[in-house]
């Protein structure tokens, strides 16, 4: 992760406004139910920032031809879904950050901060036993692991794509 994309991240995570109902309407019709459920447990600024990172991954696929597929969409949206589990607030996830950055062991601990620092596989768990798409489990629990990409049979110019999104 860049440094400048986390400041920005956490600068525009202050704001404590729902997403533009235009938004959700399009997240509405992206989404199942079942993975509807799930985004809607969202706190406002992951929401919109989900929808963000969405809406640039349909940008990115534009040409290609994943381009007409919500499918990577959805995945999109859902992709940091486990951070829910940590029940951490901005200001504790942005020292989460820092301190998995600085002792990467702290990802193994029980508490909050190793719950928010393995939101990747516990978001993959939530999504398999909400009912929601494979492809969304799949990436969400390897999208901080790129030498995982392989496995997940995600095509590599998705995987591309949604890392981008998420990154930038």
């Amino acid at each position: 992760m860049r440094p400048v994309h986390l400041v920005r991240r956490f600068v525009r995570a202050l704001w404590p406004g729902p997403p533009r109902a235009t938004d959700v309407a399009w997240v509405e019709s992206v989404l199942t139910p079942a993975e509807l459920a799930v985004w809607r447990q969202l706190p406002n600024h992951d929401r919109r920032y989900s929808i963000r990172v969405a809406r640039r991954v349909e940008h990115l696929l534009s040409g290609t031809r994943f381009a007409d597929e919500p499918c990577w969409s959805a995945v999109a949206l859902l992709h940091d879904v486990g951070k829910l589990d940590s029940d951490l607030g901005v200001f504790r996830r942005a020292f989460a950050t820092v301190a998995g950055a600085v002792r990467p062991r702290l990802r193994l601990s029980p508490g909050p901060l190793g719950r928010y620092l393995r939101h990747d596989e516990i978001g993959a768990e939530r999504l398999r036993a909400a009912g929601a798409r494979d492809e969304a489990a799949r990436w969400a629990g390897v999208h901080h692991q790129a030498e995982r990409w392989d496995a997940t049979g995600i095509p590599a110019t998705v995987a591309a794509a949604l890392d981008a999104a998420d990154n930038s």
